[in-house]
């Protein structure tokens, strides 16, 4: 693939980001911010009779601009990551065409990137959580989403190695396989983290998580859709229509 090309799926990456992010900022505004009102609700009646830090920006300002920017941004960023990444899954995965690898290279990310540090690590609302250890919080997602990305490259390619001997299908089964069971394991070795108040409110704690869960969906599902269709377009143009017989006489 030349660096025309590229160039040109890494703008479109960047586009399809941007409006991937559009979706999923809707998804987080009507079904997040409800959630993250309550919490904040619970944190401050625990924190009466206590002092109060100096807010720096406006609870409305943060729930509209700033989740806004904060959104926008991350999709930006993330489709021109997931643009480069097609451009060297593209062909090396399957004989896919530019729409099924891009909603295919979706689909695993957003397992890979997501799902699985999210089964181990799922994300909190405000007032969960000790801020002395955000810290190892943060390393410790990190660390699962990492292990998750490498061992999906791993299983990858152990699924591409065994297809000749076992066929697409059975060397499919093989990886899974694989690939659950190392993320088992690390489920298994890895520290838990529970600094959930035992007085928090479980539906808000659940709803926030489905929101997030639900956010990161249609970030991935809205890119995979939109620049499947772009890269579509891109590297399989439509053939010109052939012009009618009696549009090409020339009249005497």
């Amino acid at each position: 693939m030349n660096s025309a090309t590229v160039r040109k799926l890494l703008v479109r990456g960047m586009l399809a980001g941007l409006a991937a992010g559009v979706l999923a900022l809707i998804v987080a505004y009507v079904l997040g911010e409800p959630s993250v009102d309550k919490a904040i609700g619970f944190e401050e009646a625990h924190a009466a009779g206590h002092e109060h830090e100096v807010e720096l920006v406006s609870r409305s300002l943060q729930s509209t601009a700033g989740l806004a920017t904060g959104v926008l941004i991350y999709g930006v960023s993330f489709g021109g990551i997931a643009a480069l990444a097609y451009c060297f899954a593209l062909g090396r995965v399957g004989r896919f065409s530019p729409r099924a690898t891009a909603l295919l290279l979706s689909g695993c990310a957003l397992l890979a990137v997501y799902v699985v540090p999210f089964l181990k690590y799922p994300a909190n609302p405000p007032a969960v959580g000790d801020p002395d250890t955000i810290g190892r919080r943060t390393t410790l997602y990190f660390l699962m989403m990492v292990l998750s990305v490498l061992l999906a490259v791993a299983a990858t390619i152990l699924g591409r190695r065994l297809a000749p001997r076992l066929g697409t299908w059975y060397a499919t089964v093989v990886a899974v396989a694989a690939f659950a069971l190392v993320i088992g394991l690390a489920f298994a070795f890895l520290p838990a983290v529970n600094e959930v108040p035992a007085d928090f409110p479980a539906t808000v704690l659940w709803r926030f998580r489905l929101s997030a869960l639900a956010m990161q969906a249609t970030l991935w599902a809205g890119f995979g859709l939109l620049f499947g269709e772009l890269a579509e377009r891109l590297l399989n143009p439509r053939p010109a229509p052939a012009a009618p017989a009696s549009a090409a006489a020339v009249p005497g």
